[in-house]
């Protein structure tokens, strides 16, 4: 009988979204582009790390820019120098205040995951399923 594969390991990545209405203000996608930003200095640089276009990372920081009393990036147009992006002090601030946030939600749920993950098919006991979802067994 073949052996089956083990199951992939289970992670515990809960989403933290700050929204102004329906707007998201600040999520992990914008923390990440911000980040991307403050590595390359350019919002075409970290939008093609985050594989996404310039437009629309260029879209994203102006709506999160928007969204704060003051700038996370400011960009500098081309020249000699080329132009540029550069995360503020206040970008940084609100970056690293938001990460502490994903960090404290992750610590929030450990318990609750630990038992979740307990609940988890094997990925074998998965693919026999056809992926589809089954009632739990009332044990």
């Amino acid at each position: 009988m073949p052996k089956k594969p083990p199951r992939p390991p289970v992670r515990r990545v809960p989403r933290v979204r700050i929204l102004m209405g329906e707007m998201t203000a600040m999520g992990p996608g914008r923390a990440d582009l911000i980040d991307a930003i403050a590595r390359t200095g350019s919002i075409s640089a970290a939008g093609r790390e985050m594989k996404m276009s310039y437009r629309r990372a260029w879209l994203l920081i102006e709506s999160t820019n928007a969204a704060f009393i003051e700038p996370l990036v400011v960009t500098a147009t081309g020249g000699a120098g080329g132009g540029g992006a550069i995360v503020t002090d206040f970008g940084r601030g609100v970056v690293e205040h938001y990460r502490a946030m994903e960090r404290k939600a992750a610590e929030a749920i450990v318990s609750d995951f630990s038992v979740f993950s307990k609940l988890l098919a094997d990925r074998s006991d998965a693919e026999q399923a056809g992926g589809k979802s089954a009632k739990p067994s009332k044990a």
